[in-house]
C-alpha cells in the first residue's frame, strides 16, 4: 500500500525531501504547503502534488499519511502539532524546533494523538558513522577520552541576505550552531551518550546577522569523556565537517562522513574507507545534491510507521541535541559552566 507524503516547505530542503521521497518505491506526493506560491507551484510541476497556500486546507488533503517538514527552524513544533492533531505522523528537518518548551509541546501532542515523530538527523544512516559506532560498542577504541569536533564551514553573505529566516533569531533561533553544528551535536549524543556540562564563547565575526557565526564550546559527557566543539560559517572557503575521537585503543578520523584514519593498538584490516562519501558540498554550499541520507531517514521513518516500531530518531532522540544547543548558548552568554539536567 502507497504511503502518500504531504510537504511543508516551500525552499530547498523541501526539494530535497520531496527528491528523496520519489526515490522510494510505493511513496506519492500528495500536497506541498509554502507561503511562497511560485516555488510550491514549481515544485508540484517538477515532482507531483497538489500545491497549497492555505495551511488549514493543507492539513484536510486526503489521502495523506504523514507530513515532512522543511519550514524555518522555529515553526517545526507549532506545524508539527497541528499536524499530529489530524492525526498525521510527522518527519522534521532538523532541529525539531528552536525551543526544548515547543519541542516537549508537540511530542506530547504527538504521544496523545499515538502518531510519530521523527527528525531528519541523516547521519545517524552513514554507513562509516555506523562502522564507527559499531567500533565503540564494541570496545574496539577502548574507554574512549577525548573528541574534537570541528564544523568549520563558510557561508556567503547571500547565504543570509536572501533568506527571510537564516540568520535571525526568531525563526533561526540561533546561527552556524543552531543550523549547522547541530548535526554533529546530535552525532556526538549518539556516539558517546549524554553530555551533562558545557561551556562555550560565540561571535558574530563576519557576517551580518543577529545570530553567532563562529563559536567554541567544550563538553563534559557522562561517560567522562572530555570534547571541544567548533561550530562556524565564516571559515572561507570552508573545510570538510571533521572528529577526531580517541580511546585508550587509538584514535580514529572521521572526516566528510568517512573514516579516514584509524590508529589502534590492535589494527583493524578494511577499517579506512577509501571510497569518496557524502557528494554535498556542505562545506561551502547548503544546496543538497547527495539525497542518499535524506532517502535513508524517510525509509526508516515509513518503515517505522508499517511496523509500529521507534524511527532510528524520534522525537525524544531529536530533543537532545536541542537541549544541548540550548545549553551552549546560556553558556556563552552568561560566560559560566552550564550543566544539563
Amino acid at each position: 500500500m502507497a504511503t502518500h507524503i504531504g510537504f511543508i516547505g516551500g525552499g530547498n530542503i523541501t526539494d530535497t525531501h520531496v527528491r528523496a521521497a520519489r526515490a522510494i518505491a510505493g511513496v506519492e506526493i500528495a500536497a506541498i504547503y509554502g507561503e511562497n506560491a511560485a516555488s510550491v507551484e514549481r515544485l508540484c510541476r517538477d515532482y507531483g502534488g497538489v500545491p497549497y497556500s492555505d495551511f488549514s486546507r493543507f492539513l484536510r488533503h486526503t489521502p495523506m499519511d504523514m507530513v515532512a517538514i522543511g519550514s524555518p527552524s522555529a515553526l517545526h513544533a507549532a506545524q508539527g502539532s497541528a499536524a499530529a492533531r489530524r492525526g498525521l505522523h510527522v518527519l522534521t528537518e532538523k532541529p525539531i524546533d528552536t525551543s526544548t518548551a515547543r519541542a516537549d509541546h508537540f511530542i506530547a501532542e504527538a504521544e496523545r494523538a499515538r502518531v510519530k515523530i521523527g527528525v531528519f538527523f541523516q547521519d545517524r544512516f552513514k554507513p562509516d558513522a555506523r562502522r564507527l559506532k559499531h567500533l565503540l560498542e564494541s570496545g574496539q577504541l577502548g574507554k574512549p577520552i577525548l573528541v574534537d569536533a570541528r564544523v568549520k564551514w563558510y557561508r556567503p553573505p547571500e547565504y543570509y541576505r536572501q533568506s527571510r529566516w537564516r540568520g535571525k533569531l526568531m525563526l533561526d533561533g540561533g546561527g552556524a550552531l543552531m543550523n549547522q553544528g547541530i548535526h554533529t551535536v546530535d552525532l556526538l549524543l549518539w556516539l558517546l551518550g549524554d553530555i551533562v556540562a558545557v561551556q562555550s564563547e560565540s561571535r558574530t565575526a563576519v557576517h551580518d546577522i543577529e545570530s553567532e557565526d563562529s563559536l567554541t564550546a567544550l563538553l563534559e559527557f557522562a561517560s567522562g569523556v572530555m570534547g571541544v566543539l567548533v561550530a562556524t560559517t565564516s571559515t572561507y572557503p570552508g573545510y570538510p565537517r571533521r572528529l577526531e575521537l580517541s580511546g585508550t585503543e587509538g584514535t580514529v578520523i572521521f572526516e566528510h562522513d568517512r573514516i579516514i584514519q584509524a590508529d589502534l593498538r590492535r589494527p583493524q584490516p578494511g577499517l579506512v574507507n577509501p571510497e569518496e562519501g557524502d557528494q554535498n558540498a556542505s562545506a561551502s554550499s547548503a544546496v543538497v545534491s547527495d539525497i542518499r541520507g535524506h532517502q535513508a531517514a524517510l525509509e526508516d521513518f515509513i518503515g517505522a510507521i508499517a511496523t509500529g516500531s521507534r524511527p532510528v530518531c524520534d522525537g525524544r532522540e531529536g530533543r537532545r541535541s536541542l537541549a544541548v544547543v540550548e545549553a551552549i548558548y546560556q553558556a556563552a552568554r552568561t560566560r559560566q559552566r552550564v550543566m544539563l539536567g
